[in-house]
């Protein structure tokens, strides 16, 4: 099994962050790559599109509110992966109130790619993900 992990310091309080992505039909409010989430299954179920009109489905496995993290898997996507399983974590900075660090980590199974192709590619889009988030904040 593979995996990464990519984190950033963003300019917002824990609590403020985790309001703006905390929501799991949340991502086409800080995503670009997510124009469109559509909710299903009462919220535990995510239709997204990316901008091609790639359809990816995933299901939430984990949500801690308090602790501020959720955890997904992929039910269906254009990706070369099987047994995808991420986690959204958004932690305090000891002694900060002004800013969190964001960790967006990842782990799975190469399937018709290489490892890391998929590292690459899991890899750049937690990074582009995590800035667009710094970005939408620092607005």
């Amino acid at each position: 099994m593979a995996s990464t992990s990519v984190s950033r310091i963003v300019p917002a309080s824990p609590d403020k962050v985790w309001d703006l992505i905390g929501g799991f039909d949340a991502l086409p409010d800080w995503l670009p790559y997510i124009p469109e989430s559509v909710a299903a299954e009462g919220g535990r179920v995510r239709r997204l599109t990316n901008p091609d009109g790639d359809v990816i489905i995933e299901r939430l496995v984990d949500f801690n509110d308090a602790e501020r993290h959720y955890s997904y898997a992929i039910l269906q996507a254009p990706f070369p992966v099987d047994g995808y399983v991420s986690t959204l974590r958004v932690h305090a900075v000891p002694g900060r109130d002004d800013i969190a660090e964001v960790q967006w980590s990842g782990r799975f199974n190469p399937d018709r790619a290489g490892e890391k192709e998929v590292v690459d590619l899991f890899t750049g889009i937690y990074a582009d993900g995590l800035d667009a988030l710094t970005k939408t904040l620092a607005a």
